[in-house]
């Protein structure tokens, strides 16, 4: 041993040969190669321990994945079965909870790191704390829906009671009300009000706190009063005219373009029969039915004007114009005009004049109202209008004119009147002038057949 030592400190205070670049040769002690050595090992080190991080996180991702389709499942499942068996549900979770310890203690029992061990039991403890919650609350729900099944039953049976109710109110009103313009108008309050409270009663015995309801309510209506302006101006105008009576059923009017008989007055809308005329574009141009029925919104009726031609007087004032050449005796053609005006009309026209005259009196207006036709003259550019004016009613207007147009026409083609009442045509004049301007009269030749 000592012979050795001495042998080794002889060679390491022996000096070392020095070498130049050239060679190319380099001295490593052994110092250097062992903490490459070591640097080496800590590189492989790590890169295990972030191959076993990236499997652990893999193994947490898979593991979450279960777990969310578990829970899933075992929801859908449980809920349908609550539905049609509640305690063949409980059995059945039980039975799934089982299934799951059983995979999750399979998949622990695989040859993993500690880490990925720990982490999956971790999940699987989460898997059954997520399932137990969500079969939690699908019982809690289905107690819930069992304990409000009769509150349910009773809004129900409320809103029944109302239908039935309003049933009821509806003969009752009508035969107290009879024939009265607004009863329509008081029988649809009467079941708006009852459906209102019967649904507010519903209401408040299924959230079971009144003062809740109230609030609601109010936001609900303030809400639906900014949302529903035009609905809420038709049902303005509904009751208006339900109480105002501005027009029934039954009744001719004009409302905006519309022009024709009511056939249905609804909360929001009236639809009429539409009416030709005149005035207005259409397939007949007279106060004759077209066949279509038109549909308005009552709102029309705050907006518009509402002309009814049979509210309170089912008659109208009528004129017929008849051009006679101004060359005519129009003094003999107003007498005549009128005489077959009157025969036509005279009779007729008594029983609404005198109606009409008690309008206006009680309305504090005149009452000079004729009771037979009164003929008028009107002068126009070149000939002149007698114009007859009648009464009729205001469904038979084109009927009594052109009764009146045809006696007219049969009693002015009279030989006594040939050259005493002119009726107008068409006519073009033509004069000759020569070449200093002056006019000539035109000479009748063969050539030119005049």
């Amino acid at each position: 041993m000592p012979s050795t030592n001495r042998k080794n400190k002889n060679q390491s205070n022996r000096p070392k040969p020095l070498r130049s670049r050239s060679d190319k040769v380099y001295s490593r002690t052994p110092v250097r190669k062992s903490g490459l050595r070591h640097t080496t090992k800590l590189r492989r080190v790590k890169g295990r321990k972030a191959t076993g991080a990236a499997t652990v996180k893999n193994a947490q991702g898979r593991l979450k994945n279960f777990r969310q389709a578990t829970v899933l499942a075992v929801a859908i499942t449980s809920f349908i079965m609550l539905l049609f068996a509640p305690n063949d549900a409980i059995l059945a979770q039980d039975d799934t909870l089982q299934q799951t310890e059983a995979q999750d203690t399979a998949t622990a029992g695989t040859t993993l790191p500690d880490t990925v061990t720990a982490d999956t039991a971790s999940a699987v403890a989460a898997s059954k704390e997520a399932a137990g919650e969500a079969i939690g609350s699908l019982q809690s729900l289905w107690s819930s829906f069992l304990y409000n099944l009769p509150k349910m039953l009773i809004a129900l049976g409320t809103l029944l009671l109302a239908w039935l109710l309003i049933k009821i109110l509806k003969v009752v009103l009508q035969r107290v009300l009879g024939r009265w313009h607004s009863s329509n108008a008081i029988i649809s309050l009467t079941s708006i009000a009852v459906w209102l409270l019967a649904i507010g009663v519903a209401i408040s015995v299924v959230a079971g706190d009144i003062r809740a309801l109230v609030g609601s309510l109010g936001l609900i209506g303030l809400a639906l009063s900014w949302s529903l302006q035009t609905p809420i101006e038709s049902f303005t105008g509904w009751l208006l005219n339900s109480f105002q009576g501005y027009y029934r059923v039954g009744d001719r009017i004009r409302v905006g373009d519309v022009f024709g008989d009511v056939y249905r007055i609804d909360f929001l809308t009236t639809t009429v029969w539409e009416i030709g005329a005149p005035y207005q574009p259409g397939f007949v141009y007279a106060e004759q039915p077209t066949g279509r029925l038109v549909t308005f919104p009552n709102n029309e009726i705050l907006t518009g004007t509402v002309i009814n031609l049979t509210r309170d007087f089912a008659y109208v004032w009528d004129e017929l114009a008849v051009a006679v050449a101004n060359e005519s005796d129009i003094a003999l053609a107003m007498q005549v005009l009128g005489n077959v005006a009157e025969a036509l009309l005279g009779n007729y026209m008594v029983t609404p004049a005198r109606q009409y005259s008690k309008l206006l009196k009680r309305a504090g207006l005149g009452d000079n109202i004729a009771d037979k036709p009164q003929v008028f003259i009107s002068l126009e550019d070149s000939w002149t209008n007698v114009t007859i004016r009648y009464l009729v009613g205001a469904r038979e207007r084109r009927k009594w004119k052109s009764e009146l147009t045809l006696r007219i026409t049969q009693e002015l083609n009279k030989p006594v009147y040939l050259h005493k009442i002119i009726p107008v045509y068409p006519r073009q004049q033509v004069q000759f002038i020569d070449p200093d301007g002056v006019p000539v009269a035109a000479r009748f030749t063969p050539e030119n057949g005049k």
